[in-house]
This record gives structure tokens, C-alpha cells and sequence, in this order.
């Protein structure tokens, strides 16, 4: 029996299920989320589907969480996508209920769950799930409405089918997905618009960008800045990728500081593996695409040293083969 039927057998035997996704959502966490809770609804409208988390304004155009008591844990079972560790959990309740699977595309790391579904080389948590869609022998049904937020998923998780984790499958379910009745081009709108203030914020990471000779590179946004350009939090994310438009840079992080004046630091590289740094710093991620925290500029100035580093000793490999 593969796990896929495990899933599906966990599923068809709770009246509630509740569907969590990581803290600081991108457009998978959201996409997976709330494209299972379409598909579930829709093959069992008599169970109690949630979706649970912290909002994020500038995704609400996926979908918004629901608020729901403590009580609903109680016989529930718990869904956790595109979450690689616990502590990245949104919504600390995750544990309450009463059998708890994982579904993800992040290295596991953290091997949290009764049921565990993990694979790395899926180009997003979205993937996953139309893949568990097509193993469930017609018991669960794409619609127009999952379709719609699984599509922005993998759309936001490839970098519009840029990284290389983009697979021949990758663009079978993205083909797949675009037969639904929603509108495509207006999801990939959506990932590319910024507002005035985060493209002032743009310009604020190339004006005070931080870049070495050989591709290393980063910035530091700071609560007052945000403040300055009216940019909140969750907006700041928009500006992650940035440098990456620029020849020169090779990796690179934007730490962006946090309520309590420690730094949240996004961590992407077009070549060397930038996951084993962030692990070092309390976070993880993909081998091209990770997070990590940093308590103070101190421990920031460590985090660069370190990706200058990495950059060095690839680029040394790289000449070594050529």
C-alpha cells in the first residue's frame, strides 16, 4: 500500500480536518493549502475542512484562513503542507488534533507526523498534491477553483518556471492545471506586480546592495526603512529576488529585521548550495531558496562571511573542471 493511499485512507476517516502551512506564506504554502481544502470540500461536503494560519495581505488574492476554536482539534486530523519543520508551523495548534501528516517538498529534516509525505525533487508542495489528486483513483477532483490556486503555487515555487527544479512534470500538471476554468494570466499579474512603495524599496536594495567581486551579495532592511516607504513585513518579501536580475550576483540574502529587532534572512543562489548556511542560522529551505534568522547585524556580517565563502569555493570547483 503506498502512502499516497495512506493519506487518502487518513482523509476518508475524520469528519474534521484542518490544514496548516508555514509561517510567512509564499504563494505554495498558501496554494497547497487551500487548493487541498478546495479539492476536499468538494469530494466530501460533509466534512469540517479548515484552513488555519496567520494572513498575509499581499496573498489574499489566493485565499484567506479561517478562525476556528480550540475545540475543533479535539477529533480532528491535522494537514501540515509545505512546512519543513515544526517551529515554522503558523498556528502553533498543529499538534492538538488527533493524527497529524506532512506533505512537503523541503528536504525532511525534521521528520514530524504520523504520516510523512516528502519529496525534494517536487517542484513545489502544489505538485504534490495534484500528484496525490492522480493517485486517489478518482476519489478526489481537481476544480476550477483549486486549479486556480495550485497553478499560483507552482508558478511562485519554479520562479515562473525559472529554477531548476522545473521538471517535464512540472509543466505536465502546469498544462494540466491551465485547462481549468480560471484565468492564468492573471495569476502570473498578480506574482509580478508590486506596489509604488515596493518598488522604492527595489531601489533601496540596488542603491545599498553589498557585493563582492565574486557574486556574494546583501542587504539589510531595516524597521525604520519600512516604515519610511510605508512597507509592511509581509510587502518587504517582494524585494527578496532582486538582486538576482543583476550579471554580477551569484547568491545572495536580503535580512530584513523583525518586531523584535532581530532579522528574518532570505537566502537565494543561482549555483552553490546555500541550505547547509541556513540550517547554521535556525532556518532551512532548498538547496537555491532558503530562510534563516539572525539575532543582530553582528550575526549578519557571519551569515555574508560565510556565503562569500561558499561562492569562493565554488567558483574555485568551477575552475578546477574547466
Amino acid at each position: 500500500m503506498s502512502i499516497f493511499t495512506d493519506i487518502i485512507n487518513q482523509i476518508k476517516a475524520f469528519e474534521t480536518i484542518i490544514i496548516h502551512r508555514h509561517e510567512n506564506p509564499d504563494p505554495d504554502a498558501i496554494g497547497s493549502q487551500t487548493g487541498l481544502a478546495s479539492i476536499l470540500r468538494a469530494a466530501f461536503p460533509e466534512k469540517k475542512i479548515y484552513q488555519v494560519g496567520s494572513e498575509n495581505e499581499g496573498l489574499s488574492w489566493i485565499d484567506t484562513m479561517q478562525t476556528i476554536d480550540d475545540s475543533m482539534y479535539q477529533q480532528a486530523l491535522v494537514i501540515v503542507c509545505d512546512t519543513a519543520n515544526t517551529p515554522r508551523i503558523s498556528d502553533k495548534r498543529y499538534d492538538q488534533g488527533q493524527s497529524l501528516i506532512k506533505i512537503d517538498h523541503h528536504p525532511d529534516d525534521d521528520h514530524y507526523g504520523d504520516l510523512v509525505y516528502v519529496d525534494a525533487d517536487a517542484s513545489s508542495t502544489s505538485e504534490i498534491i495534484v500528484e496525490l489528486v492522480h493517485q486517489s483513483e478518482g476519489l478526489l477532483k481537481l476544480n476550477d477553483a483549486a486549479a486556480r490556486k495550485l497553478y499560483a503555487g507552482i508558478v511562485g515555487d519554479t520562479g515562473r518556471f525559472l529554477y531548476p527544479s522545473t521538471s517535464p512534470e512540472t509543466f505536465k500538471i502546469a498544462a494540466e492545471l491551465v485547462s481549468y476554468n480560471f484565468e492564468h494570466n492573471k495569476v502570473s499579474q498578480h506574482m509580478n506586480e508590486v506596489t509604488l512603495q515596493q518598488a522604492r524599496l527595489q531601489s533601496y536594495v540596488y542603491d545599498h546592495l553589498q557585493l563582492n567581486t565574486q557574486g556574494a551579495a546583501y542587504a539589510v532592511i531595516s524597521l525604520e526603512t519600512m516604515a519610511k516607504m510605508g512597507v509592511s513585513n509581509d510587502q518587504a518579501h517582494a524585494v527578496v529576488s532582486t538582486p538576482g536580475h543583476l550579471r554580477e550576483a551569484k547568491a545572495w540574502f536580503i535580512a530584513v529585521e523583525q518586531p523584535d529587532h532581530g532579522y528574518r534572512i532570505h537566502l537565494r543562489s543561482k549555483g552553490p548550495v546555500i541550505n547547509e548556511l541556513a540550517k547554521k542560522h535556525r532556518g532551512g529551505g532548498h538547496p537555491l531558496a532558503s530562510g534563516a534568522k539572525a539575532s543582530d547585524t553582528q550575526e549578519i556580517e557571519q551569515i555574508y562571511s560565510e556565503l562569500e565563502q561558499l561562492v569562493s569555493t565554488e567558483q574555485i570547483e568551477n575552475e578546477g573542471h574547466n
